[in-house]
């Protein structure tokens, strides 16, 4: 341990507890989300299931509920909901991350843990754009036995192993395997400004060679980021979080996007990607990554954030820390669309409140699971909190919030919607300010935070049926 390091810890372990000394004070908390114990929390990282216990890491910065730099926080759980923190895995504390220890994946094999991230470093202060000079993206291994304590962090690329007509911006491996060899998907930005995914294999986990690069035919997006690659039955994903989207439909999204391809045919020789649709239509959703359980399930979180937005804010920033995850959730296929649902493990922590016909109402519910199903002609308006509505017309799934003021219960968000024929049902899972809305069995889904004064429901669907239950 280094010098830098003993001093992190302190000044983590400082900033952690003057956090918990207020922890019950604090009004948006979140019930079973996993949040940061103070400051800044953006993408998640190492997701893995590793000798039953469920992991997830996470961007951290614990001196600055607006960011700073990055290190990895750890979470462990037993069901992917009540979450336990480990402190801080991943220190910043290397010449070669020295500015941030930033995304990367999970590999488990043979009883070990191997953590594979970005390595940050901003050469210099001053004129530097940081997109072409004066920035290193390093790859970095770091590996464990027990999932809890590290060892020696090993630097495996730099820059200058990667092709050389790309920008500094080569980041956030996710790997895994196939038969012997081990592969790697990078996200790249070239210095033409186009997004690409970069592909890596090695026979050690060690020794990584440049292989390929997978690219759309016309330029879309001038950074792919958070790669992820896997297969959900017959489809193959390529999933990424694209930077740069402008005109037609993308001036209605958000700063930047997520969302998958499908994939026709193989992404090592000869392939086609299908049209880029979005995991999430709401307005905090960005950089996720999954990973397969021991039970075979394909595990989706993400953050429920968005960089680079001034259109709106979070209130939590005024008590010290900002952001969270979304609820993990099971990928799978329903008459072949992708689509998503809350993890099963949900289930086991509810209790039933409330069943009704046509319409239902109730006060004070923080942390909840309504579904309304047997939705007739489209026919419905739910408000949440009296200022959100999710609601259906003109062809248009929208959720919106009725006042977009930065200081109200939106913090400024406005509107968001998908085009859809029909909605035959919704399902909201709500913790104290968030909400998750699942639409259509999963094949839409719209994430937001919100921070109301007064929590209520007001359901009207003439026909349908409603089920309002506890989350404890």
């Amino acid at each position: 341990m280094n010098a830098l390091t003993r001093d992190l810890i302190k000044l983590t372990d400082i900033a952690e507890t003057q956090g918990a000394e207020k922890e019950e004070k604090l009004l948006f908390r979140e019930h079973f989300h996993l949040m940061p114990p103070v400051g800044w929390l953006n993408d998640p990282n190492g997701l893995c299931q590793f000798e039953g216990v469920y992991h997830a890491f996470f961007q951290y910065s614990p001196f600055d509920a607006e960011g700073g730099v990055k290190m990895w926080g750890h979470y462990i759980s037993d069901n992917m909901l009540d979450w336990k923190y480990q402190g801080v895995a991943l220190y910043p504390d290397q010449p070669f991350d020295c500015h941030g220890v930033y995304s990367g994946s999970a590999l488990v094999e043979d009883g070990k843990m191997y953590l594979y991230y970005t390595g940050n470093v901003k050469l210099e202060d001053g004129e530097y754009d940081y997109i072409r000079t004066g920035r290193e993206g390093n790859t970095v291994l770091v590996s464990s036995e027990d999932g809890i304590h590290f060892g020696h962090k090993k630097q495996l690329m730099r820059n200058t192993d990667y092709p050389d007509d790309l920008t500094c911006h080569v980041r956030d491996p996710k790997v895994w395997k196939e038969q012997d060899t081990y592969y790697m998907v990078q996200g790249a930005r070239t210095k033409e400004d186009v997004g690409q995914i970069l592909i890596f294999t090695s026979k050690d986990k060690v020794n990584w060679k440049f292989k390929s690069r997978i690219e759309s035919k016309e330029p879309f997006g001038y950074m792919w980021e958070c790669p992820d690659y896997f297969t959900i039955g017959d489809k193959k994903i390529l999933s990424a979080s694209v930077q740069g989207l402008e005109g037609g439909i993308w001036e209605e999204r958000n700063v930047y996007q997520s969302g998958y391809f499908e994939v026709e045919g193989d992404i090592l020789s000869s392939y086609k990607l299908g049209e880029y649709k979005l995991w999430d239509y709401g307005f905090d959703y960005y950089a996720p990554q999954s990973f397969e359980t021991e039970d075979g399930r394909r595990i989706h979180i993400s953050w429920m954030g968005m960089p680079d937005c001034e259109a709106y804010t979070n209130l939590t920033i005024a008590d010290g820390w900002q952001h969270c995850f979304t609820l993990p959730r099971e990928i799978y296929v329903k008459d072949g669309k992708i689509c998503q649902r809350p993890v099963r493990e949900l289930d086991y922590k509810e209790t039933i409140t409330k069943t009704a016909e046509n319409k239902l109402q109730a006060d004070s519910c923080k942390a909840y699971d309504l579904k309304i199903d047997k939705i007739q002609n489209n026919q419905f308006c739910i408000a949440l909190a009296e200022e959100l509505l999710l609601e259906y017309t003109d062809g248009r799934f929208r959720m919106r919030f009725t006042d977009n003021r930065k200081t109200c219960v939106s913090a400024g968000r406005d509107c968001r919607y998908v085009e859809t024929d029909e909605v035959t049902n919704i399902r909201v899972i709500a913790d104290v300010s968030s909400v998750e809305v699942f639409v259509n069995d999963g094949e839409y889904v719209f994430s937001t935070r919100y921070y109301p004064d007064k929590y209520s429901i007001n359901v009207q669907a003439e026909g349908a049926d409603i089920c309002l239950a506890e989350i404890k």
